[in-house]
This record gives C-alpha cells, sequence and structure tokens, in this order.
C-alpha cells in the first residue's frame, strides 16, 4: 500500500468494512484497487468503503470504485457500498457514472446495513480434487435449486459446475471452494482452486473424446471467465435464472 493511502480491513461477518485514509489520486488508486481486490478474493457477503478519512486530489480516481464494483457483480456476486464521502468526492461521485454502479451513503452504519441487505443467498462448499467431487457438486446445485425453488436451472446449472469442478480434479488438482449465489436475473456459480494456471475454452479434435467441458460452460452460461483469487484463481459462471 503507498504511504500516502492506508487501509484498514475489517473482514467482520456478514460485511466486510475497509477504511481508506489519506490522498487518493491516480497514484494511489492502484493500491486501493489491489486491497479490494484481495478483500473479494476472500468471497465475503458485501463489502463497505469507508471515504471518512479520505482526501480526494483526483476525480479520475474515484473510477477505481466503479471498476471494483463491476467485478463484483461478475465474482464473487457481492454488493459494494461506499459511504462518508467528503464534500468535494461526494459532489465528484454524482456527477459521474460511479454512482449509478455503487451505492453511497452518509456515513458507515447505513452503509453496513445496505450492503447487508442487499446480501444475496449463497451455498457454499469445500471439495477436494477427487472423482466424486462431481457428484457432490451436482447434489449441491439439487439442493440450492430446492432451497430457492429453481427447478428449471437445476439442470444446466449441474452441467456448469460440474464442469467447473472436473476441470480442478483434471488439471489443478487442489482443493476447492465451491459458491452458489442467487442474485437475480441469474445463479451465479463459482469455483476457487490453488492454482493460477489460467482456463481457456479451445475447440477440441473432433478425435478426442474430453476437452469440451467449458465449450459446455459457455454455451450454457449467459457470461463466466476466470480471475485471480489469493493463491489460485477463480472461474465463474452466470446462468439465467429467471
Amino acid at each position: 500500500m503507498s504511504s500516502r493511502i492506508t487501509c484498514e480491513v475489517r473482514d467482520g461477518s456478514p460485511v466486510t468494512v475497509v477504511r481508506l485514509a489519506g490522498i487518493l489520486d491516480v497514484g494511489t488508486m492502484r493500491s486501493v484497487h489491489r486491497t479490494l481486490d484481495t478483500c473479494l478474493a476472500a468471497q465475503p457477503d458485501a463489502l463497505v468503503v469507508d471515504l471518512g478519512a479520505v482526501a480526494v486530489e483526483d476525480r479520475l480516481a474515484l473510477a477505481v470504485f466503479a471498476a471494483t464494483a463491476r467485478r463484483a457483480e461478475e465474482w464473487p456476486s457481492v454488493p459494494v457500498v461506499l459511504c462518508a464521502p467528503p464534500p468535494t468526492a461526494a459532489r465528484w461521485l454524482a456527477e459521474s457514472t460511479a454512482c449509478r454502479v455503487v451505492p453511497v451513503r452518509r456515513d458507515c452504519a447505513e452503509a453496513t446495513r445496505a450492503a447487508g441487505a442487499a446480501a444475496a443467498p449463497r451455498l457454499r462448499a469445500r471439495l477436494e480434487p477427487v472423482a466424486e467431487a462431481c457428484r457432490r457438486a451436482r447434489e449441491l446445485v439439487s439442493d440450492a435449486c430446492s432451497r430457492w425453488q429453481l427447478p428449471e436451472v437445476a439442470g444446466p446449472a449441474s452441467v456448469v459446475l460440474s464442469e467447473l469442478v472436473g476441470n480442478v480434479v483434471r488439471h489443478a488438482g487442489t482443493p476447492m471452494q465451491v459458491t452458489l449465489t442467487l442474485r437475480r436475473p441469474y445463479l451465479h456459480i463459482a469455483v476457487v482452486d490453488g492454482s493460477r494456471q489460467a482456463v481457456q475454452a479451445r475447440t477440441p479434435d473432433v478425435r478426442t473424446e474430453g476437452g469440451r467441458g467449458l465449450l459446455l460452460v459457455r454455451q450454457l452460461a449467459q457470461r463466466w471467465g476466470s480471475v485471480p483469487a489469493g493463491d489460485g484463481k477463480a472461474v465463474w459462471a452466470m446462468v439465467p435464472a429467471i
């Protein structure tokens, strides 16, 4: 973290609060972005950023919060709320696109309540990289779709999660964290493993039997992607749940 800006991360449940202090400009915004990315990698239920002790010297630096919110919308699918911006920063936020993406509240208590209320229902499971992990993944989808009354989503979501888990078993070979989040109009599916090796959908040779898993994910999901997460990566997909 740049010496011109510091942060305090309060990893409370269910809301993580990041308190920034110092000068925010185009130079320090990179440090802020890394800190917020690290917080998202822990998959909190919601994230609040407290700007009460920040002096914003460049309005362009406020774009870091919109970028974080857009990232969080896809994975880990959590609400991001700003609070207590100084007067000039509050005006700049109101005049920019950031407020369309990130809500702003007057103090941390109000922001924490808003973020907690906006948190979506989740199911999580820790799986080992063994063959039966795919079966356990399908059971998790069945449980989630039954609990959230999404019978029409169970089929495609089971295929998507089975392929993502199978990809970890075949290639990463590490324990994984599976998370299902219902944030309508999508069921968000994420698998976090311990490998930094990127994933990429490839067109397999017609003579091969395997290699089509991520192509299925691409066909069944509205969007999907992969991002670094801690010492590994998160592969996520958004399945329509209308």
